[in-house]
Formats: C-alpha cells, structure tokens, sequence
C-alpha cells in the first residue's frame, strides 16, 4: 500500500513539474521598420518612439523577467546611432517593447528578440 502511495505521489509530482516548466520561459523575436505605419523612428529630430506589444502564447503564473537584444539596426550613415530598447508594463499575460531614438539619429529598422522567464 504504501508503494502505491508514493507511485501516485510521484505521478502528480511529475506532472506538475513538468506544467511548471513548461511555462517557465518564452521567447520570440521582435522587429519594427518603415514599413509600418506611424513608423518616425527615421524622421525629424528630437525623442520618437514605437512600441510593440507582446502576448505570451500562454499566461506566466507571475510576472516574468524580461530579457531584450538588438540584432539588427539600419541607421542613417550621416548621424550618430543612438537609441535604446526597453521592456514596460510587463505582466503575466505579456508586455510592450518601447524603442526609442532622440537627437539627429535616423533608423530605418532595428530588430532583436525578447526572452520572458520565471526564476
């Protein structure tokens, strides 16, 4: 009886680990460029920003850590490449890549990807 007991524990405990884990990371790429609309990124001067939103294909128990990189940028060759990518309003269910450039900076597209994980 006993043996029983601890197969149906380990069972249960087994089948939980593995709902656990499989949510415990997500990841994807991201990208924005002139074809999009409103896209200002490579117009004017001054601070611009774009902002992407993210939904995890499947909802975290609690608020992931976000982790971001850029892979690819396309700058203007006649200014400085200035910009910078970030992660806010990170919830269980995904959050909003927020890119942003300022001064004379021209980008035509920059791209990355974005990791979401539970320590």
């Amino acid at each position: 009886m006993k043996n029983i007991h601890t197969v149906i524990f380990l069972f249960f405990f087994i089948i939980l680990s593995v709902n656990a884990s499989a949510q415990t990371i997500q990841s994807s790429s991201w990208s924005v460029n002139q074809s999009l609309a409103a896209y200002s990124l490579d117009k004017n001067n001054g601070e611009r920003t774009m902002t992407i939103e993210v939904k995890f294909e499947k909802a975290f128990t609690k608020k992931p850590q976000i982790f971001l990189s850029v892979t690819q940028i396309d700058s203007d060759k006649e200014s400085n490449v200035r910009y910078n990518v970030e992660a806010i309003s990170i919830s269980r269910d995904g959050f909003t890549i927020k890119v942003r450039t300022w001064a004379d900076s021209k980008l035509f597209s920059i791209s990355g990807y974005w990791t979401a994980f539970n320590p």
